[in-house]
């Protein structure tokens, strides 16, 4: 059907103006309320006041304006209904054809820090996303536009006097339906922190879309990156890329485990990433030094890995993260030199990101086929485990600076893991087996005669002592690990054996 009147009510004015000359410029009756109509008028575009069309003000500081039967009765007639046709007549209604709204900006208002409550209720729209319904409902008449962006495809179809079809109606009150969605989404959300309430009867959730990836985990599989609207900024959503071909899908998986380990640094820390985990991770007094550890505890899976360092990349870690190929560089910022040398190698991804953001909830979601797991992350550190020592030796000051960091690593390694330290570095890592031991023979192999003098952190506890003797073989000399097992004295008496000192943290570290 041909647009011969439109209602326009914009918070967001990008290009209003152009769009609605071109409209004028096609005869089109233009209607609107507020700031949009002094913007359209102080443009020299004739606008009819949507007090005008209701017969009634605009009142409670614009809180009522548009919520009339003489626009929603406009938008929701259905135009070949002679009965609803006749009902327009008879109260004097004039159809609207071209409805033009976006809403108050509730997500930019609560993203600010000083943000009060009063303020984010305030900017809840209640007629623009009634408006924005009622036309997309009536598609098959109406034409509905929420996003600029489709003002030039409106303007295209109406050119010569043509009309929007009704494939494009369909399209655009589907974006309105996502827009609506998303916009009460984001004020579920807030409103639900807001209210201190857990487990909610029902979990609304919205992403926006960031990148159409070429596939997914294989070349046969279609995959697309959603980020939070209000994700915290230290994520891979909201990280910046300075170099390097576009992020596939197993990039962005692998970039975010490399970035949750690293994140549990204070001191600089390096960390290599393969497949979701880690293959090597350092510290030192330098981010060079922290990534010489990283490279020592597993230079063979390194390669072709991802590297995420806790400090800015300088030029003598990039020299040296130049000499081999890696998919990803992740660091919070990388000097002027170091930038020069790594762009050397144009498909090196580099990323930038803040590690300095706060979290923005701390719920981790995992789909299954029909259904989302919800949880806490793990944010369950060192300094919140229920330390004892029930062994018959305490650990030296170095075991227990080494068995901090296993138990840092362990909590990001697939389970069932097992990860081998000394000193600074990792040196043996076993992840994702069936049964703990084998684990265990996986990260002692790994080590080799490093495993001398090494310590040994595990994820979960020992449910029998096969584990420790394995260790205790290898030359390991302290052990971290839950404790909980109705065999636990089983391992103490073990590792009493080969003289092992144990730690029990009451804390279990499980990641499938």
């Amino acid at each position: 059907m041909p647009i011969k009147r439109a209602l326009i009510s914009v918070s967001d004015k990008t290009g209003i103006v152009p769009f609605a000359e071109g409209l004028v410029e096609k005869g089109i009756e233009i209607i609107s309320t507020g700031g949009t109509k002094r913007v359209l008028e102080e443009a020299g575009i004739k606008v009819i006041g949507i007090s005008e069309v209701t017969g009634f003000p605009e009142i409670m500081d614009g809180r009522v304006k548009t919520l009339h039967p003489n626009v929603h009765s406009g938008l929701l007639a259905v135009r070949d209904n002679e009965e609803h046709i006749s009902q327009l007549e008879e109260h004097g209604i004039t159809p609207i054809d071209l409805v033009v709204v976006n809403l108050y900006p509730f997500q930019e208002t609560i993203a600010k820090p000083d943000v009060t409550y009063e303020d984010a209720i305030e900017n809840i729209d209640i007629g623009g996303p009634s408006m924005l319904r009622a036309a997309a409902k009536n598609h098959a008449f109406v034409t509905v536009v929420v996003d600029p962006v489709d003002y030039d495809v409106v303007l295209e179809a109406v050119k010569d006097g043509g009309e929007v079809t009704r494939k494009q109606r369909n399209r655009l009150a589907a974006k309105v339906f996502r827009h609506t969605a998303a916009y009460d989404a984001v004020i579920a959300e807030y409103l639900t922190e807001q209210a201190e309430e857990e487990n909610p009867e029902t979990l609304t959730l919205t992403f926006e879309r960031k990148q159409v990836l070429r596939y997914g985990e294989n070349p046969h599989q279609k995959a697309v990156f959603y980020k939070k609207p209000l994700g915290t900024e230290t994520s891979i959503a909201a990280a910046k890329q300075l170099n390097g071909k576009e992020l596939s899908y197993n990039n962005i998986n692998d970039a975010n485990a490399a970035l949750n380990i690293v994140k549990e640094f204070e001191e600089p820390a390096v960390v290599a990433v393969k497949h979701m985990n880690p293959c090597g991770v350092g510290t030192g007094n330098t981010i060079e030094e922290a990534y010489d550890k990283a490279y020592e505890g597993d230079p063979v899976s390194i390669f072709g890995g991802i590297v995420a360092l806790n400090r800015e990349v300088d030029k003598p870690t990039a020299l040296k993260l130049k000499e081999i190929f890696l998919e990803i560089i992740l660091a919070p910022s990388f000097n002027e030199e170091a930038l020069e040398i790594l762009k050397a190698k144009k498909n090196l991804r580099l990323l930038t990101l803040s590690f300095d953001g706060k979290q923005h909830g701390a719920q981790q979601l995992t789909s299954v086929n029909g259904g989302l797991l919800v949880q806490d992350q793990d944010t369950y550190g060192f300094e919140n485990a229920d330390i004892t020592v029930p062994t018959d030796r305490e650990p030296t000051e170095e075991e227990w600076e080494a068995l901090k960091l296993a138990w840092k690593v362990v909590k990001h390694v697939k389970s069932n893991a097992i990860v081998l330290t000394k000193n600074d570095h990792t040196i043996g890592i076993g992840a994702g087996q069936m049964n703990r031991v084998g684990a265990a023979e996986i990260a002692i192999k790994q080590a080799g005669e490093k495993a001398k003098g090494s310590v040994m952190g595990s994820d979960a506890f020992f449910p029998m002592d096969d584990t420790v003797e394995a260790a205790g073989k290898a030359g390991v000399t302290a052990i971290i690990q839950p404790g909980g097992s109705i065999r636990d004295e089983d391992s103490i008496k073990k590792a009493n054996e080969y003289g092992i000192t144990m730690v029990f943290t009451g804390v279990r570290h499980f990641k499938h």
